[in-house]
């Protein structure tokens, strides 16, 4: 739709232009979001998809995940700038992820190529399935600040509820970095919705690292992704104790799933995905 507040659009093309982010102003990545539905309380926006981020590039330490790169390059139906997806799938088994989280999107292709990983991160939605897989792989978001510093953030720790992060005034989502550890991790993935094509009630993400520690991390059935950590793949009966262990305030309701539905389906997939670990 049209924004008809909006009196300018800044293409940047260095770090020193995001200094115009003030309560007024936006950043303009994808814009899927941003464009379908008012908002009454912008009149700039700021487009860091000219800032010439790689989408996907191997690093010392893992891998670098630009916030601009879109779901189509993140998942593999389109290449990425530097480094392919399915080299990734050959070198990392970890990033099966990718395409799997995509997928538990209510979204057509069309909606891929423009929608960026950074944008559903930054929406923090409880659905945000990209967001569960790269909290599932153990990221960290590299934030650039207001003042040109620049801090690091957990992936598990950057979202504090439906619509809400930890980013500041003027700071920026740069990028998510990978560990080697999880991504040569095998991982397991399962996901459900009231209808085939709806909005994901649960989606459970398992991961298994090469010296056997785990993680189930549970996202779209609460309000924000939650991390159940484990020494060594865990049994049914650990992981449904990791699972009572969870706030119930974080259980999420909406018109696509009561908390207690998402709670019981929750538990059912995080066991499966469980069970699969200790068979990997």
């Amino acid at each position: 739709m049209d924004l008809d507040t909006i009196r300018e659009i800044v293409v940047a093309r260095e770090r020193a232009d995001l200094g115009l982010l003030d309560p007024s102003a936006a950043v303009l990545s994808g814009g899927t979001f941003l464009f379908s539905e008012p908002q009454d309380q912008l009149v700039r926006l700021v487009d860091i998809t000219s800032m010439g981020w790689p989408a996907l590039r191997a690093v010392d330490d893992g891998l670098e995940i630009a916030a601009t790169c879109t779901l189509a390059e993140f998942s593999g139906a389109m290449p990425g700038h530097e480094l392919g997806v399915p080299v990734l799938r050959e070198l990392w088994p970890g990033t099966a992820l990718f395409a799997q989280s995509c997928r538990a999107l209510l979204a057509s292709h069309k909606i891929w190529r423009t929608a960026t990983v950074g944008g559903n991160v930054c929406l923090a939605l409880p659905a945000g399935a990209v967001l569960g897989a790269l909290v599932a792989l153990d990221g960290v978001a590299l934030v650039w600040a207001a003042d040109g510093s620049d801090r690091v953030v957990p992936m598990r720790d950057f979202v504090l509820g439906p619509g809400r992060t930890v980013l500041r005034q003027g700071e920026v989502l740069r990028s998510v970095f990978l560990p080697p550890a999880s991504l040569l991790a095998h991982t397991s993935f399962r996901k459900i919705a009231f209808a085939p094509l709806g909005r994901s009630g649960a989606v459970v993400m398992g991961r298994r690292e090469p010296d056997g520690r785990s993680a189930i991390t549970i996202t779209a059935a609460t309000t924000r992704p939650v991390v159940l950590d484990f020494s060594a793949p865990p049994s049914e009966s650990t992981v449904q104790r990791a699972l009572d262990a969870i706030e119930p305030g974080l259980w999420f309701a909406d018109p696509h799933g009561s908390p207690e539905w998402r709670q019981h389906v929750a538990g059912l997939l995080a066991r499966e995905a469980a069970g699969e670990l200790r068979g990997a």
